[in-house]
């Protein structure tokens, strides 16, 4: 009997790692033994170490994991511009982009318009002939706001409008350098497209990646977007966490980037936790602490043609 009680018991201690207070649960059933009292009741040991196992591995499953590391990074911070200096249309909104100056925008992580970004024609014009592109941010970090603009993509184009993002730089385990990650490691995008040929309309999950989505999140429903070469109408709002996006004056996506159910959504998809850490930790905190930051036009390779880029303060 005492042979078998020992090998039972080496195997419950053998869990210890599994659950760190399994091994002192026993020792205390232990104890009666040098009482010889051998009270021990198997069943009721193994009942216990199972219940332990059991919350062991369901806290494994918890919806963050405080444990998991990501990268080293900072958020670099520059001085927002003047919007007092910019024109308030009739309707109260602030003319982000008027067709005859890019005042106010940047290069994303630069201090100057990379040239291929130009105006024509009273457009804010993405021309892939130019030698420099990239993304380019409004020089301002909005918090609530209602944002409007027309787009238009060439065939098979691709692109997105980008908000709250911030200027995040990591560092390079390797080199020990921080180096600039691209803006959708921050932001959430609301997707530009053209649905009809590029193969992004068939990827991702129930067409999330379709435009007006919540790229790669949430499908934009129902689909309104207009074929290729015409105008859109986009309308963004972001009011103290919730976020509606607008595709042709039909709404479209409606999501709060506060709560578990947000969590959720980005554990669910490329940016989780242990799929992508670094765009985990931004995302879950959108804008961080006072959930504010730019708006970004994204260089995804194609040309894209932007008008009527409007903003409007939301108290």
């Amino acid at each position: 009997m005492y042979k078998n009680y020992a090998k039972s018991i080496s195997f419950y201690a053998n869990l210890n790692f599994i659950y760190p207070h399994t091994f002192s649960v026993i020792s205390g059933f232990i104890h009666l033994r040098q009482q010889n009292k051998i009270l021990i009741n198997m069943n009721r040991i193994i009942y216990i170490v199972a219940c332990l196992m059991f919350f062991a591995c369901t806290g494994k499953n918890n919806k963050t994991n405080s444990s998991y590391n990501s990268p080293e990074y900072t958020i670099t911070e520059s001085a927002d511009v003047n919007l007092s200096s910019f024109n308030t249309d009739e309707d109260g909104f602030i003319v982000l982009f008027d067709g005859q100056t890019t005042a106010g925008w940047r290069g994303y992580g630069k201090n100057y318009l990379p040239n291929k970004w130009e105006v024509t024609t009273n457009c804010l014009i993405l021309n892939q002939k130019g030698k420099e592109g990239g993304d380019i941010i409004f020089n301002y970090k909005f918090r609530n706001f209602e944002l409007k603009l027309e787009w238009k993509v060439s065939k098979a184009g691709n692109s997105g409008i980008f908000y709250l993002a911030r200027e995040v730089k990591s560092k390079d385990p390797v080199s020990g350098e921080y180096k600039l990650q691209s803006i959708f490691i921050s932001a959430p995008e609301y997707q530009i497209l053209d649905n009809d040929n590029h193969p992004d309309a068939k990827l991702g999950k129930n067409g999330n990646r379709k435009a007006g989505s919540l790229y790669d999140m949430i499908a934009a429903e129902p689909q309104t977007a207009k074929p290729y070469g015409e105008w859109n109408r986009t309308r963004i709002i972001v009011d103290n966490g919730i976020v509606t996006h607008w595709l042709n004056d039909i709404k479209v996506v409606e999501y709060s980037f506060k709560g578990q159910q947000w969590i959720d959504l980005l554990q669910s998809g490329k940016f989780g936790q242990t799929k992508w850490p670094l765009a985990f930790e931004l995302m879950k905190d959108c804008g961080g602490k006072n959930h504010e930051g730019y708006i970004g036009l994204q260089d995804h390779g194609d040309n894209v043609s932007f008008r009527n880029i409007r903003i409007k303060l939301i108290n």
